[in-house]
């Protein structure tokens, strides 16, 4: 389990990977980067091969929910030189960094993702100015996704418009729950029924939508987790995404749990939420393409996402945010002010870098691979990971006839429950 948590590291995301980005609260170790950020031939070279996508982090949260652990600050635990107003400038500092980095090598842009915090703090003008930056400085491809995940409460039909007018594709709505007290507990402060009005408003713009639902709180009941799937599918959003409440240490939730003020989630209980969540959402006519992500059809799942599981290449623009480029990872500086102060120097942000090797690449796409729908292909398993197969397949974690017929390991619903043990036992960890 130890090899796992540092692969789980390394790569940036929990194991429960969704539309978040690869955006840790806690930077990894790493070798210097280069004051000019400058990358070795042979990244460059690979940026030709595989779609290329950017991930702009916008750190700005009005209040801090007590279970995230991302790189997010509230405007008042922020210093000079970084503020709201002038964030757009400073990305766009860093989107010009990238060119120079990049030079011709990289190809349009296949998909941006703009998360946080909370990206649509910021005024809906700025948004579509870094992404018009990133359209004049790379392209885009012509059927580029362009996704900005949103708060309910942080949008009008008038900024939705906006969005849509300026490039944006997609909006990723951060409901969590339908439930005021699972909300409460999580320290969600929209109200409930702007989801609703938010996703409609998103739709009349001709945006596509996707929801975030949390299952698991302390006090959720299996009740309030159906009211929520409910919820969520009576908005008929194009995706889904479901996520385990995982209580991770330095948060709120987790002293609040040292203290006994709250129960730990519990692994069966969320176990019960999953397996409700598929059957109900799998009814409405959602098919699973990640443990995690539910879509109405396959032009609806997140490629950004894909993008990230399938080891293609990114670049990160903001504090804290990791890039991937040819086997080259790096993240930067995590604090806004120490981020916005190096790029107006004309440097490199990065705080550190590592270059994969065969081997932590080969774990990446076991971790991340067999997390989806396409699975793992038998022939690209090393040997301790084809030993496992059989097993695998008389525990019901992957599906017998497809391993059979087609060769690959998909994971069959146990199987998605179980997908860590999976992972280890492909990896002999």
């Amino acid at each position: 389990m130890q090899r796992l948590w540092r692969l789980v590291q390394r790569f940036g995301v929990r194991v429960d990977v969704g539309e978040n980005g690869p955006m840790p609260s806690a930077l990894p170790d790493g070798e210097p980067v280069p004051t000019d950020g400058h990358l070795p031939a042979t990244a460059l070279e690979a940026l030709q091969h595989k779609p290329f996508g950017v991930y702009l982090h916008v750190p700005f949260c009005r209040v801090r929910c007590g279970y995230c652990d991302f790189n997010t600050y509230t405007l008042t635990e922020l210093g000079p030189g970084a503020s709201v107003g002038s964030y757009a400038d400073t990305a766009i500092r860093e989107i010009d960094l990238a060119v120079r980095v990049l030079g011709d090598q990289a190809p349009p842009i296949s998909t941006v993702f703009v998360g946080g915090g909370t990206p649509t703090m910021l005024a809906a003008h700025d948004l579509v100015r870094m992404i018009g930056a990133l359209r004049d400085r790379f392209g885009f491809a012509d059927d580029a996704e362009i996704t900005t995940e949103a708060n309910p409460d942080s949008v009008t039909p008038e900024s939705l418009e906006v969005l849509a007018d300026g490039g944006f594709t997609r909006v990723s709505f951060g409901m969590q729950s339908a439930v005021p007290h699972v909300l409460h507990t999580l320290e969600r402060t929209h109200d409930p029924a702007n989801v609703g009005r938010s996703v409609e408003a998103a739709k009349a713009a001709g945006l596509a939508t996707s929801v975030d639902l949390i299952y698991g709180t302390p006090g959720e009941s299996l009740a309030d987790w159906r009211t929520s799937l409910d919820a969520a599918i009576a908005l008929e959003p194009g995706h889904i995404s479901a996520y385990a409440l995982v209580v991770e240490q330095g948060t709120k939730l987790a002293a609040q749990v040292r203290r006994g003020q709250v129960t730990m989630p519990d692994d069966d209980d969320e176990a019960d939420k999953y397996e409700l969540a598929d059957s109900m959402l799998a009814v409405a006519g959602y098919s699973w393409y990640e443990v995690s992500n539910w879509a109405t059809d396959p032009s609806l799942r997140c490629r950004h996402n894909e993008l990230y599981w399938s080891d293609a290449n990114w670049w990160g623009i903001g504090p804290g945010a990791h890039s991937h480029v040819g086997g080259v990872r790096w993240w930067n500086r995590k604090h806004p002010a120490a981020y916005a102060s190096v790029l107006a120097e004309g440097n490199s942000p990065g705080a550190g870098r590592e270059l994969l090797t065969d081997t932590q690449r080969y774990e990446e796409r076991v971790l991340l691979g067999i997390r989806r729908d396409a699975g793992l292909a038998l022939d690209d398993l090393e040997p301790a990971g084809r030993t496992a197969v059989a097993g695998l397949i008389g525990d019901g974690l992957v599906d017998g006839p497809t391993a059979l017929r087609d060769r690959r390991l998909v994971l069959t619903l146990r199987g998605r429950l179980l997908a860590d043990t999976a992972v280890r036992r492909l990896l002999d960890f």
